[in-house]
């Protein structure tokens, strides 16, 4: 990584403190987040970051390029877009984590802390932070339309994955928007009041329902929550 004398440092021989000299500008792990969930061009990253301004983007996209976090799909072509590096990739974990630490900061202040920018790509990655393999009971895959924004988690042999995309088969199909989705991941919304008022549409088995809620934090049990009649019968709607 080339030396950069203008940048400020932390200048201590911790892992942490070497780790915050590279992520830990202001913007920065935000774009990180952007690329966790898929490789972004140049205009995408603008435009989930209002406020950013087109140099300092173009600044914090270099810095990472050198350090080897990211890099460019085509280094001819600024517009071709950016990805995570392997070294990159191993952000995944401490900023899902960062993001379950956000979720119960919400939840501790529920209804007092709100952004005023929402964007349906950040549910993915928001999902992915809220599951618990730990919980995975049954091997099933339940979809997820968030405005538009498709993925999916698959539970298989314990293990969770969250990806990209539809699903070749579902057990569920969960669909809503950006605001009903947040409030329910903040705990400002119950799950069985949103599937009653139809914020939340899903189709699928009934059974699985109650797994999924527990799959993602939103149930104490897997079975502890019936699906109520108003919503469906056989299967839910």
């Amino acid at each position: 990584m080339k030396e950069h004398r203008n940048r400020r440092t932390y200048d201590q021989q911790c892992g942490l403190a070497f780790a915050l000299d590279i992520v830990g500008e202001r913007w920065t792990l935000l774009i990180i987040r952007e690329l966790l969930v898929r490789p972004r061009r140049y205009r995408d990253l603008l435009d989930a970051l209002p406020g950013i301004g087109t140099n300092l983007l173009a600044d914090r996209l270099t810095f990472l390029t050198e350090a080897g976090i990211i890099c460019s799909l085509d280094a001819e072509r600024r517009t071709a877009g950016y990805a995570l590096t392997m070294l990159g990739e191993r952000l995944r974990e401490p900023v899902l984590a960062m993001a379950r630490f956000g979720l119960s900061v919400l939840a501790e202040h529920r209804g007092q802390l709100r952004g005023s920018v929402r964007r349906a790509s950040w549910a993915a990655l928001a999902i992915e932070a809220m599951v618990d393999p730990n919980r995975s009971t049954v091997d099933e895959t339940y979809e997820f339309d968030v405005a538009g924004e498709v993925f999916h988690i698959q539970v298989e042999n314990g293990r969770t994955q969250t990806r990209p995309g539809p699903a070749a088969a579902t057990t569920l199909r969960i669909a809503t928007d950006e605001q009903t989705f947040f409030d329910l991941g903040s705990g400002a919304l119950d799950p069985v009041e949103a599937l009653v008022s139809g914020a939340v549409t899903v189709t699928g088995h009934p059974a699985a329902v109650p797994r999924c809620l527990y799959l993602l934090g939103l149930g104490t049990g897997p079975a502890d929550r019936p699906v109520p009649t108003a919503v469906g019968v056989g299967r839910v709607h």
